[in-house]
């Protein structure tokens, strides 16, 4: 087994990775609000951290949240066809810092439920 995560920056992305997801047979996955650590020094309640003013002038610019996306596969198949799906969502994208994707080996998993 396999954890797929996903970093989107392009939130107005996530509709369309979720329904790449099933038509691969990804039958689930969790999303989660998050923010970068740059995003959290630039726009968070610490903004009189000092950074380079190049650096700051940069990540004013950049998007303060973002969604990361976790599901845990069967199989490193799977896992390739899911980040294969994905990818497809970013062809057509020119622009840079769209997120990225990493999978970890999951030991094991157990269901929460009444016995």
């Amino acid at each position: 087994m396999y954890a797929l995560f996903i970093v989107l920056n392009e939130v107005n992305l996530l509709d369309e990775v979720l329904e790449r997801f099933v038509e691969v047979g990804v039958r689930g996955a969790t999303v989660l609000d998050s923010q970068g650590m740059g995003g959290a020094m630039v726009h968070g309640p610490n903004r009189s951290l000092p950074l380079f003013g190049s650096l700051r002038s940069l990540m004013d610019s950049a998007r303060p949240y973002n969604k990361t996306i976790f599901s845990v596969l069967e199989s490193e198949e799977m896992v390739e066809k899911a980040v294969a799906a994905v990818q497809t969502v970013f062809d057509n994208k020119s622009s840079t810092g769209l997120g990225f994707m990493f999978s970890v080996p999951v030991g094991k998993v157990y269901e929460m439920s009444k016995k």
